[in-house]
């Protein structure tokens, strides 16, 4: 990678300016289950063959239909929850979530469901605070690190992002985490760790956050990016495509995942 991509990610994040946006990429190293093997588990309860039941939907139909039938979303928060749950010696020892605590940033997105990052903070013994919804927002102190819930959590079933329906409502981006992010974003930069470039919602993301930032821009800051993405092989096609929405490719190591995010974040300490 090149340095200057260090040093342009240092500054922001001494100014003040950087704003991690944290995915599932980041916790799979703590031996969390992928999606698909979520939907193995739901598929298996509703007494189906997994591979058949993959077969009848995309993976948010599926959810959907689990929500369905079980007549809430609770025997469904239920099973990730307890899936979810790493021991806090896997969180200590985890190197990437420890580099993202010791940067002592004002506010930390993500869209995982679970408690990893407020664990790692509270394990620190750093000040931290949850935000998954507008009452949230009301009694967040400014001193504490805020960790904003994109996609919900688990101790808020009301938040959850996890069917079809939810993930429509969330694309409206007219919900109170959605006009926090724009207030937040404003003469700031968004690092998004730990996300597939094939991930629609991200993409879709990055594309309404450079529609906002058009609007706001002005030309003090129109050299910086809206939004850095890390990955783990792009090519050039999707870097002239983001480019298009001012969003800078960060290149890591495919060859250990692993180490090379965690090289990457201790980095901009």
């Amino acid at each position: 990678m090149a340095a200057t991509f260090y040093e342009e990610l240092r500054a922001l994040r001494k100014d003040g300016k950087l704003i991690p946006f944290v995915g599932a990429g980041l916790s799979m190293n703590l031996g969390l289950p992928s999606f698909s093997n979520l939907i193995d588990t739901i598929a298996h309860e509703l007494g189906y063959d997994p591979e058949v039941y993959k077969l009848n939907g995309n993976n948010l139909q599926l959810t959907e239909y689990y929500v369905a039938i079980k007549g809430s979303i609770g025997p469904l928060r239920s099973i990730m929850d307890r899936s979810f749950n790493p021991s806090d010696k896997e969180i200590a020892a985890s190197i990437a979530h420890t580099a993202l605590a010791e940067m002592k940033l004002p506010v930390i997105y993500t869209t995982n469901y679970d408690r990893i990052i407020e664990r790692t903070f509270e394990l620190m013994q750093l000040p931290v605070c949850t935000i998954s919804n507008i009452d949230d927002m009301a009694i967040a102190p400014n001193d504490t690190t805020q960790i904003v819930k994109f996609h919900g959590t688990f101790s808020d079933d009301a938040s959850l992002v996890l069917t079809e329906s939810s993930y429509f409502d969330r694309l409206a981006f007219e919900s109170a985490i959605d006009i926090k992010l724009r207030a937040d974003m404003l003469g700031k930069c968004l690092l998004f760790v730990g996300y597939s470039l094939d991930d629609v919602n991200v993409r879709y993301m990055l594309y309404k956050l450079f529609k906002l930032r058009q609007q706001v821009r002005n030309d003090n800051n129109k050299r910086t990016p809206s939004a850095y993405l890390t990955t783990f092989g792009s090519g050039e096609i999707q870097k002239t495509l983001l480019a298009r929405w001012n969003v800078s490719i960060i290149e890591l190591d495919p060859a250990d995942k692993k180490a090379s995010i965690e090289h990457f974040l201790k980095e901009l300490i």
